[in-house]
């Protein structure tokens, strides 16, 4: 079988254009680039009819259309998915969507080297920069990437104290030499980040590189194998600026500039039995009839998947899900009191669905109490649905029973196939 992924990266004002093809193992990329500002629109869709002629290769001979997903400047976003959007939808192929971050991190040329963290740092104007994190998964043909930190927008004078906070909140491993690798062209457009991180024993400076064609074509190519194309309705643009200005009521009382993150996020780790008091601690605090420790060990013995968010040093929330073979199963997910509000809860849901996808799984399910309005309201609003109710599920006060809401979260099918 022959693979042929067209590839459009716009998130930058370099305008890339690039043709993948695998045949027989063998894979061969080329490409076209043009760097200026507010020209994409005028130049995408000629730069692809060109390159696909001096290829020889038709747009009906195409297996799949990957586009640089963001975050990046609003316009070039929103050109790029738009124009895999059409042709997608006129050839009756799939998508691809490749964090434009991670294309970063894919062409960085140092060794791999894994447990490294990787983190990009991408200029987002007014002295700002997007800024996402991820770690290199060995296993397979290819090295994989799991994202540590999703793209976020934080002040170029941020970076350094975020840096600091992931350096004691994810653990790293210790060993000789830097934990972290920083990339990105906020390195030159911000010189000043450059001499602030220096240094730094744990932490190492590379290249100010930029997302282009050929990383968003070699990415898609894995995730077309790992089945992860979509259809092309299903596609849009990672915008970190959705909100992109203050209120009136916030700047009176305040507030200036663009919404950023905080300077101390919350990250991810794989639950393990040196976390399990803190998690036991935090569901005592939230829930009425909680998990005992004990039961959270017997999740990790069954091979539960099951995380912690950590934030300034300590563990601030959890979940744990079953992954069945028709579904994944969410068990149990909470945050501390002093820690909601914050998107932890968001993080960790967002995570046990990424497993699901990454299984091939079709669709995740819940229990939550009628009572609990909060929690009904947030899962609505993450695209749960009212599945069933069961009847005399929980325990509840003086010895009484209360139903459970099941709710149901369609998770889109993979759409990665043959062309005829």
């Amino acid at each position: 079988m022959t693979v042929s992924i067209l590839a459009l990266e716009t998130s930058s004002s370099l305008c890339g254009v690039a043709l993948l093809t695998q045949a027989d193992e063998a894979v061969r990329v080329h490409a076209l680039e043009h760097d200026a500002t507010a020209e994409h629109a005028e130049r995408l869709l000629p730069m692809v009819d060109r390159l696909l002629a001096q290829q020889g290769i038709g747009r009906g001979q195409l297996s799949a259309v990957a586009f640089g997903q963001g975050p990046g400047g609003f316009t070039g976003l929103r050109v790029a998915c738009g124009v895999a959007q059409g042709m997608a939808f006129a050839l009756g192929i799939p998508v691809i969507p490749v964090p434009s971050l991670l294309a970063v991190a894919a062409r960085d040329p140092a060794p791999v080297r894994p447990g490294l963290l990787h983190v990009l740092v991408q200029d987002a104007r007014m002295d700002e920069v997007y800024l996402a994190a991820y770690r290199v998964v060995e296993g397979g043909q290819e090295p994989g990437w799991e994202p540590v930190q999703a793209p976020i927008l934080l002040g170029a004078g941020q970076v350094g104290r975020w840096l600091e906070h992931a350096a004691m909140d994810l653990r790293l491993p210790q060993q000789d030499g830097p934990v972290i690798r920083v990339l990105g062209d906020a390195l030159l457009a911000y010189p000043q980040l450059s001499r602030d991180l220096a240094g730094e024993a744990w932490l190492e400076i590379g290249e100010p590189l930029r997302p282009d064609g050929p990383a968003v074509a070699r990415l898609a190519l894995q995730a077309w194998h790992a089945g992860q194309a979509i259809a092309p309705d299903l596609a849009a643009p990672l915008y970190v600026r959705d909100k992109v200005a203050y209120t009136t009521l916030e700047r009176l009382n305040g507030a200036g500039g663009n919404p950023r993150a905080p300077e101390i996020q919350a990250f991810l780790e794989t639950m393990r039995v040196e976390h399990l008091d803190e998690v036991a601690a935090i569901e005592q605090q939230v829930q009425s009839f909680p998990w005992s420790r004990g039961n959270f060990a017997d999740g990790l013995h069954a091979g539960y998947g099951a995380w912690v968010a950590r934030q300034a040093g300590r563990t601030v929330g959890f979940c744990m899900v079953m992954f069945a073979p028709d579904v994944a199963h969410v068990l149990v997910i909470a945050v501390a009191p002093d820690g909601q509000r914050q998107g932890i809860g968001t993080l960790l849901l967002q995570r046990c669905e990424n497993e699901a996808r990454l299984r091939g799984l079709p669709a995740m399910v819940l229990e939550v109490r009628p009572s609990n309005e909060k929690a009904l309201a947030f899962y609505k609003k993450k695209g749960f649905e009212l599945l069933a109710m069961r009847k005399d599920y929980y325990p509840a006060a003086q010895g009484r029973r209360e139903d459970a809401c099941v709710m149901q979260k369609a998770l889109a099918a993979a759409q990665a196939g043959e062309n005829p």
